[in-house]
């Protein structure tokens, strides 16, 4: 039988997923695994990479049994949870330490203590990010400064750094590639911020960041030539044809290919990503530079905004203070009440991200009465969404590139609730595919089209059935929930 099916591996920061799509996109197999997050401290989130690891071993070993055995699949295409650090023994592919998760806040001293000594100003200006917990850069100096003889073992080259995808292709290849794609190179704080030549791993802040540039993998594009798979691990050796950063596959899948286009995943947290085209963006307004993609017939540059918690808000909700049993209550809940009752959730478990970038904020509720009841806390935390949301677009919007309206994706947009309530308080129309998983799906279609199955052109026109949410709310009511909104984050924010 023809080998016409690519699998992908979707590693995100809570479970691992592998998803075979056949070669009109179709989803031919399914399997996902949860992947423990441990919290050994207040602002430390960690995984175990071996863990992450055992997990996609075996997901991937489903889908494969499920699609008909290797011989099917053509090639393999990875997504994977951005910044999220680890390091590892080039002899044995064994991490030294935990993997410190992109959500970790445990080197904000550190970025601190670079801030001033005056380098944000360079960090931004050569890599497009801010000097945070969030990215890589600092969380491998972390590692290299706790565990005990990291460092000389880091300059004696026996040490490799990667994110997720890096770690996953050098298991997946029997320790042969040690390499990483453009999008997720560029949330390092090491990369220097470009396509082709005009990017590359930086010397400066490798030495700013104090990282060995051995440890660095090679980058290529976001379509290309990974390599193959050990052939023990399948039956048969599988080429590796694509790896991408969610937030940028995410970008692909929703087919956001020309400039000014811009989608929100609503996961773990949520992510808004515009494409500028080749214009390589300089933020005013503490949004972030990156790299959208790079593809076979070119590649885009992004901007972007991050939103730190957002599923996590509603699994907060429901597993620990036990106000809903599942998920899919929460739309009915909101919609129980008339209004929000003035309660407002600021749900900075760790920190807030884009446009404040406050990694010691921490959450509150604020406008709490007697009257307030379990309702109001699940719709508050529902609202916190989109009033973060409203706030990305408003930077966006200073820093020259409005937005006309917002493709979602991810867990949450299922709650016609909130969908509704983001058309209303954003004031734009919201489009929601039916098919939701477009983090695999955009790794798909990088994947395939490197196989040569499709180009740009093709993806870009396709037809997407899906919901059109529109605003529908008075803007009188939408200002005052605004304004309610401004009061409980400045709470947050004040440090009196």
């Amino acid at each position: 039988m023809a080998a016409d099916f690519i699998l992908v591996i979707d590693e995100g920061t809570t479970s691992t997923r592998a998803i075979v799509y056949d070669r009109q996109f179709g989803e031919v197999a399914l399997a996902q695994e949860e992947v423990a997050l441990q919290y050994p401290a207040d602002g430390w989130v960690e995984q175990n990479g071996e863990e992450i690891w055992s997990r996609t071993l075996s997901v991937c070993r489903t889908v494969i049994a499920k699609a008909g055995g290797a011989d099917r699949i053509a090639a393999i295409a990875i997504t994977n949870q951005r910044e999220t650090t680890l390091v590892w023994e080039r002899t044995t592919g064994l991490p030294i330490a935990p993997a410190i998760i992109w959500q970790d806040r445990r080197t904000a001293a550190a970025c601190e203590a670079l801030k001033a000594k005056g380098h944000e100003a360079a960090a931004q200006a050569e890599t497009g990010l801010l000097l945070d917990p969030y990215f890589s850069g600092t969380k491998i100096g972390w590692v290299l400064g706790n565990v005990p003889g990291a460092r000389a073992r880091a300059q004696a080259g026996e040490l490799a750094f990667g994110t997720v995808d890096s770690f996953l292709l050098w298991r997946l290849t029997g320790g042969k590639v040690h390499a990483t794609d453009v999008t997720n190179a560029s949330r390092t704080l090491l990369y220097r911020l470009g396509l082709g030549a005009d990017g590359g791993w930086s010397a400066r802040m490798g030495e700013i960041l104090n990282v060995p540039a051995s440890m660095l993998p090679e980058v290529k594009p976001s379509a290309a030539a990974y390599g193959e798979t050990d052939a023990a691990l399948f039956g048969r050796a599988i080429p590796i044809c694509s790896v991408l950063g969610d937030q940028q596959s995410a970008l692909v899948g929703q087919g956001c290919l020309a400039p000014g286009q811009a989608k929100v995943t609503f996961g773990t947290g949520a992510f808004l990503v515009a494409n500028t085209g080749s214009v390589r963006p300089a933020s005013e307004n503490r949004l972030l530079g990156t790299v959208g993609y790079a593809l076979p017939g070119g590649g885009a540059m992004a901007l972007e905004g991050s939103i730190f918690n957002a599923g996590t808000v509603i699994k907060w909700l429901r597993d620990d203070l036990k106000l809903i049993q599942s998920a899919d209550e929460s739309a009915a809940a909101a919609a129980s009440l008339p209004d929000n009752g003035g309660v407002y959730m600021v749900a900075a478990f760790t920190g807030l991200g884009a446009p404040h970038w406050d990694a010691e904020a921490r959450g509150l509720i604020a406008g709490l009465t007697r009257a307030a009841t379990a309702a109001h806390l699940v719709r508050a935390g529902l609202e916190s969404v989109a009033y973060q949301t409203h706030d990305l677009l408003a930077a966006f919007e200073g820093d020259g590139a409005p937005i006309a309206e917002l493709r979602v994706d991810g867990g949450m947009v299922a709650n016609d609730w909130l969908m509704q309530f983001l058309a209303d308080i954003c004031a734009l129309p919201v489009l929601r595919p039916d098919y939701r998983e477009m983090t695999a799906l955009g790794a798909a279609a990088a994947g395939a089209m490197q196989l040569g199955w499709l180009d740009q052109a093709d993806w870009a026109a396709r037809n997407v059935p899906g919901t059109r949410f529109v605003p529908q709310m008075p803007a009188s009511v939408r200002a005052a929930l605004l304004e309610g909104w401004n009061t409980a984050l400045g709470r947050t924010l004040w440090r009196g």
